[in-house]
């Protein structure tokens, strides 16, 4: 018997009710779905109190599995480990890390959570970061995803990663995401990823600018703002 729980947790990605049936699919467990809740931290805590076991998967609303994935070859956290991230393919870089990726979590934990922008940093106790893919990070549905994703990565990778990571390589995937040419709504990908360096080297001395981060119709409106209604879109 599979001693996980799942949850698919989305707000309002074109593709999410294609990939929570294609995660129930791979998994081979029910998963339970949450959507278009507002307020990022409260979407999260609110997983805490859907599932009914201790530790169960987390996904995204642009996570697409690999079909491939076992998860008869999990075993559940250690103790001190309150999240387990696998890496998911960013289809317009190429590259694979946990951005975006399938995550194995405590409900406790979430429960304590933080108040770190980047929600999932705020957990108490440890993370562990999975060598394998799990799958692909699908945040190109739209011009306006497309753009999100990428303002808001390079804006957390400029203001500094909570999850540890070199400025070596910060420095390396901030260039992947700005230069970004490949792959569905890549131009908007770049154009986000550059207004997000800008952001955050505006808001460095204001902590609180950083929570705008977290708010889907301020991120909307700094699109619109930038790019246009969809009518007369530019890039």
């Amino acid at each position: 018997m599979n001693q996980f729980d799942a949850v698919f947790l989305s707000y309002d990605e074109p593709f999410a009710h294609r990939l929570h049936t294609r995660l129930e699919r791979a998994l081979g467990v029910p998963v339970k779905r949450l959507h278009g809740v507002h307020g990022m931290r409260r979407a999260y805590r609110l997983c805490a109190e859907v599932v009914d076991a201790e530790q169960f998967f987390l996904a995204d609303g642009d996570f697409d599995i690999h079909s491939a994935f076992n998860i008869s070859g999990v075993g559940p956290l250690e103790e001190g480990v309150s999240l387990r991230v696998w890496r998911a393919v960013n289809p317009v870089t190429g590259h694979a890390y946990g951005y975006g990726g399938l995550k194995l979590v405590r409900r406790t934990a979430l429960r304590q959570m933080g108040e770190a922008v980047d929600v999932l940093a705020a957990l108490p106790g440890k993370t562990e970061f999975a060598r394998e893919s799990a799958g692909v990070t699908r945040f190109n549905q739209s011009p306006f995803h497309a753009w999100k994703a990428g303002f808001r990565e390079c804006a957390m990778l400029t203001r500094g990663s909570e999850y540890g990571m070199s400025a070596g390589r910060a420095t390396a995937r901030i260039r992947a995401w700005t230069s970004a040419r490949e792959g569905e709504y890549a131009p908007y990908v770049a154009s986000g990823a550059r207004h997000g360096i800008v952001f955050a080297r505006q808001a460095t001395a204001d902590r609180k600018a950083f929570e705008h981060l977290n708010d889907p119709a301020w991120l909307r409106a700094r699109f619109t703002a930038v790019h246009g209604t969809p009518e007369g879109m530019r890039v």
